[in-house]
């Protein structure tokens, strides 16, 4: 899995926020499965537009079905504090 994505590759839009925390979130989602996933900002000169912009979150276009897909199962059942804590418990020897 590379940073960017090779110039000839036809990319797909499966995800757009106005917070990139929230698109890195889904882009580490979506590389834990395997699928090639970038985060590119549209931020519109702000002098000109302000508060226009944003960001999204891309794939390779044979990997956008299973892509999207994934997103919407993940916003179906989002992980809670619950699945995320961790033990404080010394493990038995």
């Amino acid at each position: 899995m590379s940073d960017k994505p090779e110039p000839a590759e036809e990319l797909v839009k499966v995800f757009d926020t106005e917070q990139e925390t929230e698109a890195m979130v889904v882009q580490g989602l979506l590389q834990s499965a395997g699928i090639d996933a970038y985060v590119q900002s549209l931020d519109a000169t702000q002098n000109i537009y302000p508060g226009v912009g944003g960001v999204i979150v891309v794939v390779r276009e044979d990997q956008a079905k299973e892509a999207a897909a994934m997103i919407e199962e993940f916003s179906k059942h989002p992980a809670t504090d619950a699945d995320e804590a961790v033990s404080e418990e010394q493990a038995e020897p």
